[in-house]
């Protein structure tokens, strides 16, 4: 095996948005990321669940406006 050709191995930092700070090693001094297991809402419990039925009942909204326009529009020329 060759000599110095592999990183060296250091003790290491992974720094969280949050203010979280993990002690570990790595070939890298400092790692930041933007989620961990303190802040990740998976581990804490605090799941924030995306509100589909509210996205459905807007597009179903936008969607009769739509279909409303487009009758007029058709009576419009049907007037003509």
């Amino acid at each position: 095996m060759r000599a110095d050709i592999h990183p060296k191995y250091i003790d290491a930092e992974i720094r969280c948005a949050c203010g979280n700070v993990i002690k570990t090693r790595s070939t890298k001094p400092t790692v930041i990321v933007g989620i961990c297991n303190v802040c990740h809402p998976f581990y804490t419990g605090q799941q924030k669940f995306v509100d589909t039925a509210g996205r459905v009942d807007k597009f179903q909204q936008r969607m009769a406006k739509t279909q409303q326009a487009q009758a007029a529009a058709a009576s419009k020329k049907k007037k003509k």
